[in-house]
C-alpha cells in the first residue's frame, strides 16, 4: 500500500484544495482517465464537487445539466442501490447487464460521447446527512475496470472515509470559533446552513430574546416579521451571485422600535470547499442612544448608494423630502427614487420608520 498516497489522502481533510491531486492518484491506480469525488446533501439535494483536471469541465457540465440527481438520467438504479449497501468500489458488472450500460442515459448520452464509459464507485454515508461519491473514470477504449484495480481502491477507501469525516468535523468547529469571535469583539452572531440552520451561536446572540426565536431542530427566525421575510429571502439566495438581495436590515423589537440591523454575510469561495455546510453568518448591530450617524456609516450598514446615504441621513436630520430636493438642485423624482432605495436596503415601510432607526445608530463602544 502507497504510505505517501494515504499520507496525502488525509492532509486533504486539512487542504481540500489537495483533493484533486489525490482524485489523479486514484485514477491512475485503476488505468482510468480522472477522478471525481461528489458530496450530496440528503436534505436540501445541495451538490458539491470537484474532480481531477482532465475530466473536470465534463463534471461541472454533468453537475449543471442536473445528470447526478435526474431519476431519468443518472447511472442505472441497481448500480445505485448496490452502492449504499456495499462497504467498497463497484463497476458497472458487478450488478448490471450489459444491456442495461449500454441503454443508459449517463453512459449513452454523456460518457461514451466525451470518450468515457467505465467507471469504478462507491459511495460513503456521513453522520452529517452528506453522502460522499468517489468515481474514477475510465476511457470506453480500455474497457471496465479490472478486479485487480477495485481491489487496490477498496483498500484506499477507508482512509477516504476517515479524511471526510474529519473534514467535515473540522468544519462546524470553524463555525464555532468564528461565532466566538465575533464575540470577542462585541458582535452578537451565528453561523448557518443552506437552509437556515444553526451550526454555532455566540452567547451575545444567544441573549438577544427581544428579537430572535430558536426553534426546534436548531432552526431560528426574527421575531420582527417583515425583518424574517428578508433573513429567509437573504438565505434562499445566498448561492445565487446575480441576485443582491436586502442584506443588512432593520429588526425591531417587542415595542416595535427599530434596535437591531441585522447583517447577513454570505460564505463563499476560499472559505468554502466540498465539505462546508456553512453557508452565510448573521450578524446583528445594536443601536444605542440616539445620535444622526455619520453618512460613512449609514452606507456601509446598509448597502446604500452615496446618493441613498446623503438622503438617509438628511431625513434624519428633520428634513423633507421637497427640502432635499430644493437645496440639493435636483427633482423631487429622483430624491423620491432614492428614498425609495433607502426603504427597500433598510427593510422600513414609511419613512418615519427610517428616521427613527437612523436615529438610534451609534457604533457600539467595546
Amino acid at each position: 500500500m502507497d504510505q505517501q498516497l494515504i499520507d496525502r489522502i488525509y492532509e486533504c481533510s486539512f487542504l481540500p484544495e489537495l483533493w484533486p491531486g489525490v482524485l489523479d492518484e486514484l485514477a491512475r491506480i485503476a488505468e482510468a482517465g480522472g477522478g471525481t469525488f461528489f458530496t450530496v446533501n440528503s436534505h436540501t439535494g445541495i451538490i458539491r464537487w470537484t474532480a481531477s483536471a482532465a475530466i473536470r469541465e465534463h463534471m461541472a457540465t454533468y453537475v449543471t445539466e442536473g445528470w447526478m440527481m435526474d431519476k431519468q438520467r443518472q447511472r442505472p438504479a441497481r448500480l445505485l442501490k448496490a452502492l449504499a449497501h456495499h462497504p467498497g468500489f463497484l463497476v458497472e458488472y458487478d450488478v448490471c447487464t450489459a444491456e442495461e450500460v449500454e441503454h443508459n442515459p449517463t453512459y449513452r448520452d454523456f460518457l461514451r460521447p466525451r470518450g468515457f464509459g467505465w467507471a469504478a464507485i462507491t459511495n460513503i454515508s456521513l453522520p452529517t446527512k452528506d453522502q460522499l461519491v468517489f468515481t474514477v473514470e475510465r476511457d470506453y477504449d480500455r474497457g471496465p475496470v479490472e478486479s485487480a484495480f477495485v481491489q487496490q481502491l477498496d483498500e484506499l477507501r477507508p482512509h477516504l472515509a476517515r479524511s471526510a469525516l474529519v473534514s467535515a468535523r473540522l468544519q462546524l468547529e470553524r463555525a464555532r470559533v468564528a461565532s466566538e469571535t465575533l464575540a470577542l469583539i462585541g458582535m452578537p452572531a451565528l453561523v448557518f446552513d443552506e437552509i437556515g440552520k444553526v451550526l454555532a451561536a455566540n452567547h451575545l446572540i444567544e441573549a438577544q430574546t427581544d428579537h430572535i426565536r430558536w426553534r426546534a431542530q436548531d432552526r431560528v427566525s426574527l421575531k420582527d416579521a417583515a425583518a424574517d421575510v428578508l433573513f429567509r429571502q437573504a438565505i434562499d439566495t445566498l448561492n445565487i451571485t446575480d441576485v443582491a438581495p436586502t442584506r443588512s436590515f432593520a429588526v425591531r423589537g417587542a415595542d416595535t422600535n427599530a434596535a437591531m440591523v441585522a447583517h447577513i454575510i454570505p460564505i463563499r469561495r476560499s472559505a468554502r470547499d466540498i465539505f462546508v455546510r456553512c453557508a452565510g453568518v448573521l450578524v446583528m448591530t445594536p443601536l444605542t442612544l440616539p445620535q444622526a450617524p455619520p453618512i460613512e456609516l449609514v452606507q456601509s450598514l446598509f448597502d446604500l448608494t452615496p446618493a441613498e446615504a446623503r438622503v438617509a441621513r438628511r431625513l434624519t436630520g428633520g428634513e423633507s423630502v421637497e427640502d432635499i430636493a430644493f437645496t440639493g438642485g435636483v427633482s423631487l423624482n429622483t430624491i423620491r427614487t432614492q428614498v425609495r432605495g433607502v426603504l427597500e436596503k433598510t427593510g422600513c415601510r414609511r419613512q418615519a420608520e427610517v428616521v427613527a432607526l437612523l436615529g438610534g445608530i451609534t457604533i457600539a463602544q467595546g
